[in-house]
C-alpha cells in the first residue's frame, strides 16, 4: 500500500471550480442566472466565465494575484466567483455598504491587481481611489504603479454608460477566448478567496479561503440545508458576506438557477418569487421584517413554500409564526440567544437585543434594549413603559431573567450586514445604574428562595456568594464566633413550598483565597411547586 502515490488517475484537488464543469455538462440548457430580463443557461455560464478568465489573464492577472470586486447581487458577482480562481486569482468581494476609507484600506491590504466596480459604486470608488493616491489608510504614500486596474460593471440588463476608465466587464467576456483551459489549482490549499470584516470596531480584518475549504463548506450547507436538485435561488443574502455563505458555488452544484436582485427590498422579493417559482433563500432576520412590513401592494401570493436559511441570533417564535403564515419555511444555521426571544412575542416590540450591565450587588444583570412598532407608539397608538416590558418579562419567565433596565430606541444598531452591533449596546449598557429596594426590607414571600448561614463565618461568606451567584435572596444570622467549623453545612431556609439546600466544605486550614483553598458544592436546589 506505501507504493500507492497520488496520479491523476486516484486524486484530484478539491475545489468548487469543478461545480460549474459538471453543471454545464448535466444542466447545460437549463436557466442558470436570471436578472431582470437577462437570463443564462449552465453552458453560456460556463463559457462567459472561461472568456473572463482568459481576458484576465491577458491584463497578466497571474496565480494568486487578488482581483476586488464591488457589486451588488449582479450577474456579473456570480460569475466572477468561477472565472477568478479559473484564471488563478483569488477573488476579494467588497462590502458595498463600507464608506471609502475602509474600501481603500482593503484595496491596499489586498494588493488588488484588479478592481471591478459596479456603476451604482463609482462614486465611492472614486473616492477610495483617491485616498490611495494621495495617502494610504496608515499615513503611508502610495505608488501610483501599485494602483489597481479599475474595470467598471455596467448593468447588463439596462447599460447606463457609466465608466471609470476605459475597461467595462462586458467588452472583457466578448473579447475572451472561450476555448481557455481553467487554471486547475496545484494544490487544494490553494487560496480561492479573499474576505474582510466589516470594520464596525478597528480597521478590517481579512479570511482567507481555501480551494478545498469552499469546496466542503458549500457540501456541507447543501447537505444541511436539505436543497435538492435544481433550487431556484433568490440572491436576498449579499455575495459579498462570506462569497454568500458559498452558495454561490452550491447552486451550481445542484444544477440550479440563481435569481439576482440589486436590491433587497419587499416588491423585488415578493414579485422574484411570484415570477421564477423561487424554492430557497437566504437572509439575516432584519430581512424577516421587510417581508412581514411590505405594503398590500408589495406582496405577492405565496404558492408553494420558499425555504429560508438565516443565521445570527434565533428567530423568536412569534417572529417564525408571522413569516411562516406568508408561506416561508425558516431554518436556522447559527447563532445564540438570551432573554431576546421572550421580548420578541410582546406584540408591540419591533426589535430587542439583551446585553449585561453592571449590578452593585451580582455584578451584572440583563439590560434590554427595545425598538417599538408604529414608530415607538406600538401598534395600538398607546405610550408603552419601562414598566409595562418588565412586568411582560416577569409573567414569562424566571424573576432572575427579567431585565433589570429596559432603554428605548428607535431602531438597533447594525453592521453593513445587518447583524446587531451589541458592542455598541454593551458600552452604552456600562453608563446605567439600577436602583433597587433592599432585599433585607423585603417580607418573604412564596416566589423567594433564601439561603441562611451565620454571618462573619468563612463558610458563611462563601454560602453567601454561592446564593448570590445562582440569584437566591440570602439571610444573615448572627453567630457566636468568627471560627469556621470544618465540613460545616446550611440549610437553605424553607420559603412557602420551595427549598434550597446548599453544603460548604473547606478542605483545608487556610484562609487566602487567592489559593482556592476552598470547594463550593451545590448538593441540591429543589423548587417544589409555587
Amino acid at each position: 500500500m506505501e507504493n500507492l502515490p497520488k496520479c491523476q488517475a486516484n486524486y484530484v484537488p478539491l475545489t468548487p471550480m469543478n461545480f460549474l464543469t459538471r453543471a454545464s455538462a448535466f444542466y447545460a440548457d437549463r436557466t442558470s442566472v436570471i436578472y431582470e430580463g437577462t437570463r443564462f443557461t449552465w453552458r453560456q455560464t460556463f463559457d462567459r466565465c472561461r472568456r473572463l478568465a482568459s481576458s484576465l489573464r491577458s491584463l497578466n492577472v497571474v496565480k494568486n494575484n487578488v482581483v476586488s470586486v464591488l457589486a451588488p447581487n449582479v450577474p456579473a458577482m456570480y460569475e466572477m466567483h468561477f472565472a477568478v480562481p479559473m484564471a488563478g486569482a483569488v477573488l476579494n468581494t467588497i462590502n458595498t455598504r463600507l464608506d471609502a476609507k475602509n474600501i481603500a484600506t482593503i484595496l491596499q491590504h489586498s494588493e488588488a491587481k484588479i478592481f471591478f466596480v459596479d456603476y451604482q459604486f463609482v462614486h465611492q470608488a472614486r473616492d477610495a481611489l483617491r485616498i490611495l493616491t494621495s495617502d494610504s489608510a496608515d499615513g503611508g504614500v502610495i505608488n501610483s504603479t501599485n494602483m489597481p486596474l479599475v474595470i467598471v460593471i455596467d448593468d447588463i440588463d439596462t447599460p447606463t454608460g457609466t465608466r471609470l476608465g476605459e475597461l467595462e466587464y462586458e467588452d472583457l467576456v466578448r473579447n475572451g477566448n472561450p476555448m481557455f483551459v481553467p487554471v486547475e489549482p496545484a494544490d487544494e490549499w490553494d487560496p480561492i478567496a479573499l474576505n474582510y470584516t466589516s470594520g464596525t470596531t478597528s480597521a478590517p480584518k481579512g479570511v482567507v479561503y481555501s480551494h478545498r475549504g469552499a469546496y466542503l463548506s458549500t457540501l456541507s450547507l447543501v447537505l444541511g440545508w436539505e436543497m435538492g436538485s435544481q433550487p431556484v435561488y433568490l440572491w436576498t443574502l449579499p455575495m459579498f458576506h462570506c462569497n454568500g455563505w458559498t452558495f454561490t458555488w452550491g447552486v451550481a452544484a445542484r444544477g440550479g438557477t440563481n435569481v439576482c436582485i440589486r436590491n433587497t427590498t419587499a416588491h423585488d422579493i415578493y414579485r422574484s418569487v411570484a415570477l421564477h417559482g423561487v424554492t430557497h433563500m437566504c437572509c439575516a432576520p432584519i430581512v424577516f421584517n421587510i417581508l412581514l412590513e411590505a405594503k398590500p401592494s408589495e406582496r405577492r401570493r405565496i404558492l408553494s413554500p420558499v425555504e429560508i436559511l438565516t443565521g445570527g441570533a434565533p428567530p423568536p417564535a412569534a417572529l417564525l409564526e408571522k413569516i411562516e403564515s406568508l408561506g416561508f419555511h425558516v431554518t436556522h444555521a447559527y447563532g445564540s440567544v438570551e432573554v431576546e426571544s421572550v421580548l420578541y412575542r410582546h406584540p408591540e416590540v419591533l426589535e430587542a437585543a439583551v446585553v449585561a450591565m453592571p449590578h452593585r450587588r451580582w455584578g451584572e444583570s440583563p439590560c434590554a434594549f427595545v425598538a417599538l412598532k408604529n414608530g415607538g407608539g406600538g401598534v395600538g397608538g398607546g405610550v408603552i413603559t419601562e414598566g409595562d416590558i418588565m412586568s411582560y418579562c416577569r409573567k414569562n419567565m424566571p424573576h432572575f431573567m427579567v431585565p433589570k433596565k429596559v432603554k428605548f430606541v428607535k431602531e438597533l444598531p447594525k453592521t453593513s450586514t445587518g447583524k446587531v452591533q451589541k458592542y455598541e449596546l454593551r458600552a452604552l449598557a456600562k453608563t446605567f445604574t439600577v436602583e433597587e429596594r433592599d432585599q433585607r426590607s423585603t417580607p418573604s414571600t412564596p416566589s423567594q428562595i433564601g439561603v441562611t448561614a451565620g454571618f462573619g463565618t468563612a463558610s458563611g461568606r462563601v454560602a453567601k456568594l454561592l446564593a448570590l451567584k445562582i440569584g437566591l435572596q440570602y439571610n444573615e444570622l448572627s453567630s457566636g464566633g468568627g471560627n469556621m467549623r470544618r465540613n460545616a453545612s446550611f440549610g437553605g431556609s424553607k420559603v412557602g413550598r420551595r427549598s434550597v439546600a446548599i453544603s460548604v466544605h473547606h478542605s483545608g486550614s487556610g484562609m487566602d483565597m487567592r489559593w482556592w483553598g476552598w470547594c463550593v458544592r451545590l448538593h441540591h436546589v429543589a423548587i417544589q411547586g409555587q
